[in-house]
């Protein structure tokens, strides 16, 4: 922290010339793309995702995105205010100085770039802390980000227990924004911890347990049952915006559910380096006896586990879990209203668009959510009912830097990607001048 203040403060990056700073960060892009296998095989052993996803989701996301503040960051100016004749009112965007950031396991070098590339566009100096589980992409993105030029002490990349050196970013005096992507309770903790020391702003984005949902009238079941499959079950179910509650309209139900069986069933789980699996490991033990858990819990409150729901043991050991739909999931069951964080699917039935809506918001998180039909008046009664971030229409997933990804509720504040995610890290400055 020591380092990125003096870095900031002495104005070896927040001063230098805008064509400068996106010339480096160019530079990082490049090279994140020509080493995007070792990245992406660095992630894999870390985390588990399968090969396929990973190397497009980490590296080739993180590479998108230092390129689109890249380019973003010359195109944001100040303002001149509309004032009395003799004044003149500037309103300028400064670098707020420290920035730390705590990224999760699941994606570690999308995310970590969803954090660092708007920082470091707008001036500022960040520590960065990776998951204790998966920290390797990002300790060689810190060294690639030296060998392009970034000066040292900009990015600090920092390993160690949450307890320990998260709670010492969030405890800090000299961090002047914390941002977060990570559990509820995590993100409780660093408020209370910015409330006791300097009063720093924290953006925390905190999952979600995502509503999809099928009404009778959309355009293709099919399609929509194998993108709703990966919606759910693509990296284990690691995904934040993961669609995690099917709801289906009670006339196509059945059939619906049927489609989906058949393609969790047609999903090749095993070594996430062998690009003939689908689905790659869950990150740990600790995280599959979680998910394993709520298949008990789901049971005794009357849901009907209809496919998966087990490990899957491999020759080779690892933490493997099926695919896995429980049916009959009630608005007051666990499985419905607590993230799982893993490959589980619940299934609610609805009768009507009413009754729909009031399921979609029924739970205290509000990230992503899906709507799957043919009418476009229903879908944009959707999109304006539905409480979260993200609404998708007839798509699940996919939302480009061009898009804020952010929450509402207990998915948390502020928002990663898009030009939006700059005014995390500024300050505005108003210059008032008698003329």
């Amino acid at each position: 922290m020591a380092a990125a203040r003096a870095a900031f403060e002495d104005g070896r990056w927040s001063r230098l010339a805008p064509a400068a700073r996106k010339k480096v960060l160019h530079k990082i892009a490049d090279r994140i793309e020509a080493e995007a296998l070792s990245l992406a095989v660095l992630g894999v052993r870390d985390n588990g995702t399968e090969m396929g996803m990973a190397l497009k989701a980490e590296p080739g996301s993180a590479a998108g995105t230092f390129r689109y503040y890249a380019e973003a960051l010359d195109k944001v100016a100040g303002e001149v205010a509309p004032t009395a004749p003799d004044v003149l009112g500037l309103v300028q965007r400064a670098p707020v100085g420290v920035v730390g950031a705590i990224v999760p396991w699941n994606f570690p070098l999308m995310i970590g770039a969803w954090k660092l590339a708007p920082a470091l566009a707008m001036g500022n100096s960040v520590v960065l802390k990776p998951a204790e589980t998966a920290s390797l992409s990002l300790l060689r993105l810190a060294e690639i980000c030296a060998e392009c030029g970034l000066p040292d002490g900009v990015l600090n990349v920092v390993t160690g227990a949450g307890a320990e050196t998260g709670a010492a970013l969030a405890e800090s005096m000299g961090v002047d924004v914390l941002a977060f992507t990570g559990s509820g309770g995590t993100g409780r903790k660093l408020l209370e911890a910015s409330a006791r020391s300097n009063l720093k702003r924290c953006y925390l984005e905190l999952g979600g347990k995502s509503p999809n949902i099928v009404f009778a009238d959309a355009p293709d079941l099919r399609h929509a049952a194998k993108v709703s499959a990966a919606g759910i079950f693509r990296n284990s179910g690691q995904v934040c915006v993961a669609g995690s509650r099917l709801l289906v309209e009670a006339s196509v139900h059945d059939e619906f559910v049927a489609m989906l069986i058949n393609e969790a069933e047609a999903l090749r789980v095993g070594d996430p380096l062998d690009l003939g699996n689908h689905i790659g490991a869950v990150n740990s033990e600790d995280q599959l006896r979680r998910n394993l858990s709520f298949m008990d819990m789901a049971r005794a409150e009357g849901g009907q586990v209809v496919t998966g729901g087990n490990r899957i043991l491999q020759e080779s050991g690892g933490t493997y879990m099926a695919p896995t739909i429980v049916t009959h999931v009630a608005r007051d069951h666990a499985l419905f209203q607590r993230e799982v964080f893993g490959p589980v699917l619940s299934v609610t039935k609805f009768e009507t668009e009413e009754q729909a809506l009031a399921l979609a918001n029924g739970t205290d998180f509000g990230l992503a959510a899906g709507v799957w039909t043919a009418n476009l008046s229903r879908a944009h009664r959707m999109v304006a009912g539905i409480r979260a971030g993200v609404v998708h229409v007839n798509t699940y997933g996919g939302a480009d830097n061009t898009v804020p990804l952010g929450g509402v509720g207990q998915s948390g504040n502020g928002h990663d990607k898009s030009l939006h995610a700059l005014d995390k890290y500024v300050d505005l400055k108003t210059a008032w001048i008698q003329l």
